[in-house]
């Protein structure tokens, strides 16, 4: 037994992933859920407010909302996006042991569903798994890029700051499993551009116009009126986002650039241990049988990139979108996966030393955090 483990780890490293997240879960519901207490709290009450919709949804079934929906709610959606992944890793790539070192890499990841346990109850999730529900679906039809725009609509009213965490990715999906897949005419370039401008006027609507319309002591009192317990109050500290304009958010971010710009160096490490992962992904981009698809392909990662660093300068909780921003690129190589190719790419190879060590180190860290590195 001893021999075989030491032969082939990656089973082991699995085991220890497991493990890892028990005890990352253990941990969390012992913090408050500050933010994603609040986030149940808030609906249209007062009409078309930005970050309402997981609220207006929890208040159709429940006028009064305890503190553990915030733990049930996200255990849910944290079961069912990997229970998506599994079923996406699947269908892409199967499992073997052959295929052990790549899932160790991505679902194993402190980018990936170790940091989506670290901030349970946070909305970033529902963007993974949505997309990753789209890298499932069928996309021969317009009906496709219809679920797309739906999708987006939902994550930017569940935080319009999706409109640059998972939109994009959503969009690169549409474009490499539609677009370039099935071919694209006049018809379905219009269908997509029309629902592009849509869901963006939204996110406009929601930043622009989603402030909250009342004194922030009247918004309060209704926050309590829908806690089962009022005297909580330390819960409702956060109330303050739905008032805060932009120039306010970005003054705050570059207040602790200086403070925070230091994890940086930490973030470069956790990105280079994933070293033989990227390595496999280039791959798969070189092997593409059109050069156009590889030159899309190479835009898309610009253009996703591209809206984290415009988050950096906007939103300080610098952990979680870097966690966010590899994410992407797993579901991207995926998608990637499903183009033609001209050769087939070697998986990650399971006896490399070098490669042993990285998916050992990157299992052992529990998660990346939510504004600074652990």
């Amino acid at each position: 037994m001893t021999v075989r483990i030491l032969q082939n780890p990656w089973r082991l490293l699995l085991a220890i992933n497991a493990a890892v997240i028990v005890g990352v879960l253990i941990h969390k519901i012992q913090l408050p859920p500050y933010v994603p207490y609040i986030h149940l709290l808030v609906d249209y009450h007062f009409g078309f407010i930005k970050r309402a919709l997981i609220g207006a949804i929890v208040a159709l079934f429940t006028d009064k909302v305890p503190v553990w929906p915030v733990f049930a709610l996200g255990g849910a959606t944290w079961l069912a996006t990997l229970g998506l992944y599994a079923r996406l890793f699947q269908k892409t790539f199967g499992f073997s042991a052959r295929t052990l070192p790549l899932f160790v890499f991505t679902a194993g990841s402190p980018f990936f569903l170790k940091n989506f346990m670290h901030t349970l109850g946070h909305f970033d999730i529902y963007g993974c798994a949505l997309a990753i529900i789209l890298l499932l679906m069928p996309a021969g039809s317009l009906g496709f890029v219809a679920t797309a725009a739906l999708f987006s609509i939902i994550l930017v009213l569940i935080h319009h700051i999706h409109l640059l965490m998972y939109v994009p990715t959503i969009i690169t999906i549409v474009v490499i499993r539609h677009y370039l897949a099935c071919g694209y005419n006049r018809g379905n370039v219009v269908f997509g551009m029309i629902a592009l401008a849509a869901v963006s006027a939204l996110f406009f609507a929601a930043q622009f116009l989603g402030t909250m319309p009342v004194a922030e002591a009247d918004f309060v009192a209704y926050l309590k009126s829908r806690m089962t317990d009022p005297a909580r109050t330390d819960l409702l500290q956060f109330a303050y986002i739905w008032y805060q304009p932009l120039a306010k958010e970005v003054a705050d971010t570059w207040g602790r650039l200086p403070h925070n710009i230091l994890g940086v160096p930490v973030f470069a490490l956790l990105i280079w241990l994933h070293t033989p992962l990227w390595r496999f992904f280039a791959s798969l981009i070189s092997a593409l049988a059109s050069d156009l698809h590889k030159r899309l392909i190479t835009a898309a990662l610009v253009g996703i990139s591209a809206a984290y660093l415009v988050m950096f300068a906007m939103v300080f909780d610098y952990s979680r979108w870097i966690s966010n921003w590899a994410v992407c690129l797993f579901l991207i190589l995926h998608a990637v996966k499903m183009l033609p190719a001209k050769q087939q790419v070697p998986l990650i190879p399971a006896e490399d030393q070098r490669t042993n060590i990285f998916g050992l180190i990157i299992t052992l860290i529990p998660r990346v955090g939510i504004v600074r590195p652990f």
